[in-house]
């Protein structure tokens, strides 16, 4: 039986953190053995189980996310953290939704694919399965509670969430809705654990269980995933940050450029895959700076430009060497004149974070050359660097999104959540 929310917040006060994580940790590695086996039916019975339980609870979790945020103002948390702690009845709304969407995706577990008959009679192949037990670190957004427990359930992995002090109640109120949704279903309760204490030596020992935790993925600013990075002994899958570009080419269209670029950076500041430098080919920027200078004023953007993007658009201020390499999570953007495909591509490689960058044009090769050439987790063509999102991708709620080259890149979903091994089918077949 799972520790309540209440008694977990009281369990490292009487036998200490070590102990406790410990604890946890023996509890999750014994519900992965469960849910690896559960079927698609149970799993989903929970899912939807929960879905329906966020909106009836809404009014208790927002009441919950008031009182974060009344704390967050009055400790002057940065205005793009507050942003994601914020919910609202969309948000609410989009959290169960995503649960829903998650549920009606195939179950990756147990797939079998890439068969192949060998000269010897017998068929290899490959099988997907849970990786175990994922720990997710997470700072402000509440909504990763309900998004990570319902792509590791629905993989058939248990889970151990560590969410941020700033987010505390928030994230009870959906922890406790998690707990009943598995009770519904007749699912260890112990699959999804939220650790109850902010003591940050609950991460510490988190990073340092091999034993009981798979992987561990870190969701959140810069300092956080470098601590996990730089500590952790399990496996992690991470983006340290999001720098990413849109280039508008020479042969673009003006009216989708334009469009492009206003969304990439103002559709919404502090995420990872917002627009923070926008490349500009020479022959074109005369063209469509001028235009976007006006929107993103309106916007409240503020411009920081090279020496040819200020002579087109003097209000904007002199790009400094950092701001090239700045995640800003804020409205301020980089611009830059560039001098074709390939110093734009340059600028790129040296400057970006391998998240997501996008070209806006017309000409075929140009395209062919931007998505074999930037080695990013996303590449759009003619389109916003916004769409790098699980939800967009198909991929249901997504745990995060990795820039790593290794088992999974780009938005993680449920295959991100899961390994495979190889299978043999013979009969009676020997070497």
């Amino acid at each position: 039986m799972a520790v309540s929310v209440k008694d977990s917040k009281r369990a490292p006060r009487t036998e200490g953190v070590a102990a406790y994580m410990r604890d946890v940790g023996q509890r999750a590695r014994t519900a992965a053995r469960a849910v690896a086996k559960a079927s698609s039916g149970e799993k989903n019975s929970a899912l939807f189980a929960l879905a329906r339980i966020i909106e009836d609870d809404s009014g208790a979790i927002l009441e919950a996310n008031r009182q974060d945020l009344r704390a967050a103002r009055e400790q002057r948390l940065e205005e793009a953290l507050q942003d994601r702690l914020e919910l609202d009845p969309s948000r609410i709304a989009a959290m169960a939704d995503g649960v829903r969407q998650v549920a009606a995706l195939p179950d990756p577990v147990g797939e079998m694919f890439d068969l192949k008959m060998r000269p010897s009679g017998i068929q290899v192949g490959r099988m997907r399965m849970p990786l175990g037990v994922v720990g997710i670190i997470y700072e402000s957004r509440p909504n990763v509670t309900a998004d990570a427990a319902a792509l590791c359930l629905k993989s058939g992995n248990a889970c151990i969430l560590r969410g941020g002090s700033e987010a505390l109640q928030s994230n009870q109120a959906i922890a406790a809705c998690i707990q009943r949704a598995l009770r519904d279903a007749g699912l260890p309760a112990d699959a999804v654990q939220v650790v109850g204490t902010t003591d940050r030596e609950a991460v510490g020992q988190m990073l340092t269980m091999p034993q009981f935790v798979d992987v561990v993925i870190p969701r959140g600013g810069k300092g956080l995933v470098a601590f996990v990075s730089e500590h952790a002994r399990v496996p992690v899958i991470k983006h340290l940050d999001g720098n990413c570009h849109v280039y508008i080419d020479a042969e673009a269209d003006p009216e989708k450029a334009i469009a492009i670029a206003v969304n990439a950076k103002t559709q919404r500041y502090g995420t990872c895959n917002t627009m923070e430098t926008l490349l500009v080919d020479a022959p074109i920027a005369q063209r469509v700076l001028p235009e976007l200078g006006r929107i993103y004023s309106g916007h409240g953007v503020e411009l920081r430009g090279c020496e040819r993007t200020r002579k087109i658009l003097p209000q904007a201020r002199p790009a400094k060497a950092e701001d090239w390499d700045t995640e800003f999570l804020a409205p301020i953007l980089a611009v830059k004149v560039v001098d074709g495909l390939d110093q734009a591509i340059e600028h790129i490689a040296r400057h970006g974070s391998q998240h997501t960058d996008a070209i806006v044009t017309e000409n075929y090769s140009k395209v062919r050359r931007f998505l074999r050439e930037v080695d990013s987790a996303s590449v759009m063509i003619n389109a916003s660097t916004r769409f790098a999102d699980g939800y967009e991708y198909g991929l249901g709620a997504e745990i995060g999104i990795s820039t790593d080259k290794f088992h999974a890149r780009g938005p993680v979903g449920l295959e991100g959540l899961t390994s495979v091994k190889w299978i043999v089918l013979g009969d009676g077949h020997v070497r």
